[in-house]
C-alpha cells in the first residue's frame, strides 16, 4: 500500500553508492544488538510452512494479522507497548511492519531515521533515533509472541523507496533492480538489519521490498533480482522465511482480461513464486485502486490459491481494504481466504488504534480497534475460529 507522508511525515531517502567508495559506518552508541536478541530469544521453532499451511510454535494452522508501517517510528515506548498488548489481545498473530526509514539529510525535528545516504556514503543509524527504535518493537513482539515480516524498502517514496535511492545515486525505478551500485548498498543494509534480528524468536519473515513493480520491464528483471536477494537473505538466515512483498500481479489463472492479471509491471507471479529461496506467495487487493469492482475479490483470492497450491507453498493475503462497507466487503474476502485450499494467512490493511499522540494514521482503510468494523473483521472473526 502507499501511505501518504502527510499522515506520518518522515523525511526521507534511501539511496546507493559503488563499492568502490561506499562508506557504511554506524552512527550513536548502541547495545550489541545481535547479542540482545540472542539473550531474548525463546526457545522453539522459527514459523515455517508446512504443505500449504503455516506453522507458529509447532502449530500449522491458518492464521490471522495486519499491518502497522509506522509502528517501529513511534518514539514513546509505552505506546509500542500498549499497541502490541492490543494485538496480542485481539488474538492476532503476524504483524508487518516496515524495517526502513531512509533520509538524505539528517531530521531536525526529532523524527526516526534508520539510515542516511548523502554524498557517496550510507550510513546506518543505530542510535536512539534508529535502529533502537526497531529493536524495541523486535523486543516488545517477542514478549507477546506476536510474529513479524520485516521488508527493506518501499516501491513507493514513503520513508525512503526506490524513487530515494535513484535520485541520490542516478537512474531511474526501473534500473534500480539491475544497477549493481544500488544492489550493493541495498544488500548491506539487508545485511544489517537481518544479523541483527536473525536470532529473535519474533521474525516471522524477511520480505524483499513493499509492491516492488518494474512498469514495462521485461519479467527476467524482477525474477533475477528477486532470486539473486532471496538467495544473499537465505545465506545471511537460512531458517526464517523470506517473501517478495508483491501485490501478485501477472498470472493466467483465472485472468479476466482486467490490470491486475497482466504482466505490465514486469511481475509473473506464478515464475517468481517458483524461485527456490521464496518461500510463500503474496498478493494484495485494493480494486478501488486497480479499476476493477469490488466483486473482483474472490476471484483474484482464488486465482492465487490455485497458483499457490500447484507451486506447493501458502499464499498470504498480505494487504487488502476497501474505504466503506469494510465488515460486509473485507469479511466476504477474508472467508473466501479461509475456504480456500491454498491460502495460509490473511493480513488486512491497517490497524488503528488511540496512543499518547491520539489516533494513529487514518489512510480511510484503517480499522480502529474498538469500532463496529473492528468488532466484525478482528474480535468476532477470531473468536469464531
Amino acid at each position: 500500500m502507499k501511505v501518504s507522508t502527510i499522515l506520518l511525515s518522515i523525511a526521507c531517502l534511501v539511496a546507493q553508492v559503488a563499492a568502490s567508495n561506499l562508506n557504511i559506518h554506524q552512527i550513536g552508541k548502541s547495545r550489541d544488538a545481535r547479542a540482545h536478541f540472542r539473550r531474548n530469544s525463546t526457545s522453539g521453532d522459527a514459523p515455517s510452512t508446512h504443505g500449504l499451511n503455516f506453522t507458529i510454535n509447532g502449530q500449522a494452522d491458518y492464521f490471522a494479522g495486519t499491518n502497522i508501517y509506522w509502528i517501529g517510528y513511534l518514539t514513546d515506548d509505552a505506546d509500542v507497548d500498549l499497541v502490541l498488548d492490543h494485538l496480542h489481545e485481539s488474538g492476532l498473530h503476524i504483524l508487518r511492519i516496515w524495517g526502513f526509514s531512509d533520509v538524505n539529510s539528517k531530521p531536525t525535528d526529532g523524527k526516526v531515521y534508520f539510515q542516511i545516504l548523502q554524498n557517496g556514503n550510507a550510513t546506518i543509524n543505530t542510535g536512539s533515533d534508529g535502529l533502537q527504535r526497531l529493536d524495541y518493537v523486535v523486543a516488545a513482539a517477542e514478549k507477546r509472541d506476536i510474529k513479524l515480516i520485516i521488508n527493506f524498502v518501499n516501491n513507493w517514496s514513503d520513508y525512503g523507496g526506490i524513487d530515494a535511492y535513484t535520485t541520490a545515486f542516478g537512474g531511474s525505478s526501473t534500473s534500480w533492480y539491475t544497477s549493481p551500485t544500488i544492489q550493493d548498498v541495498y544488500q548491506k543494509y539487508i545485511k544489517a538489519v537481518v544479523s541483527r534480528y536473525s536470532q529473535s524468536s519474533a521474525i516471522f519473515a524477511w520480505e524483499l521490498a513493499n509492491e516492488p513493480r518494474c512498469r514495462g520491464c521485461n519479467i527476467s528483471v524482477i525474477y533475477n533480482w528477486a532470486a539473486s536477494t532471496s538467495a544473499y537473505i537465505k545465506s545471511l538466515d537460512p531458517k526464517h522465511m523470506v517473501a517478495i512483498g508483491d501485490e501478485g500481479f501477472g498470472l493466467d489463472v483465472g485472468a479476466d482480461g482486467s490490470y491486475p492479471f497482466t504482466y505490465a509491471e514486469g511481475l509473473d507471479f506464478a515464475k517468481n513464486l517458483a524461485i527456490d529461496t521464496i518461500d510463500f506467495g503474496t498478493f494484495h487487493l485494493y480494486p478501488s485502486t486497480w479499476g476493477v469492482s469490488n466483486s473482483f475479490g474472490d476471484g483474484w483470492i482464488a486465482a492465487h490459491a490455485k497458483a499457490c497450491a500447484a507451486a506447493q507453498k501458502p499464499c498470504l493475503m498480505e494487504e487488502y481494504g476497501v474505504k466503506t462497507e469494510k465488515c460486509t466487503i473485507e469479511g466476504q474476502w477474508r472467508q473466501t481466504a479461509l475456504d480456500t485450499k491454498g491460502i495460509g494467512a490473511d493480513l488486512f490493511w491497517q490497524y488503528g488504534d488511540n496512543l499518547s499522540t491520539g489516533n494513529t494514521p487514518n489512510d480511510d482503510y484503517t480499522i480502529y480497534r474498538g469500532t463496529d468494523d473492528y468488532k466484525c473483521l478482528v474480535t468476532d472473526n477470531v473468536a469464531n475460529r
